[in-house]
């Protein structure tokens, strides 16, 4: 009737590299010339993180210790421009909001309120310059 069929998988020992090979392989990924990908089918490496473990080990520059698969978490500097531009950006509303109530306070009273206000203002200054 049926036969039954195997499948084998042959695997295949890992290998051992030698640490000048690999301070080689760190080195020419960091020059730049070739990426992770590119070493690996050059030199038929088999892992795909053994070039990153390499360069946490001999690279010269810092390598992430692991990668989150999750939502990354905010740059805070960038986190911080945005707040800082959503604060311009309201200041910027209320500038207009308020050049908009004095113009129909202008209107309404057929005065310039600004001109009424700065001389308040100049008014308070000299009483305050005389106290002192």
């Amino acid at each position: 009737m049926g036969q039954k069929s195997t499948v084998t998988i042959k695997l295949s020992p890992p290998r051992k590299f030698s640490e000048a090979f690999k301070k080689q392989v760190v080195r020419e990924f960091e020059k730049g010339h070739l990426n992770k990908d590119q070493l690996m089918v050059k030199y038929a490496l088999k892992g795909k993180s053994a070039v990153l473990n390499w360069c946490r080990k001999y690279g010269r520059f810092a390598y992430p210790k692991s990668t989150s698969t999750g939502r990354p978490m905010k740059d805070p500097q960038k986190q911080r421009i945005r707040e800082l531009e959503k604060k311009l950006k309201q200041a910027e509303d209320k500038l207009v909001i308020y050049d908009k109530l004095i113009e129909v306070t202008n209107r309404q009273l057929d005065e310039d309120v600004i001109k009424k206000i700065e001389a308040k203002l100049q008014e308070s200054l000299r009483k305050e310059e005389r106290l002192k």
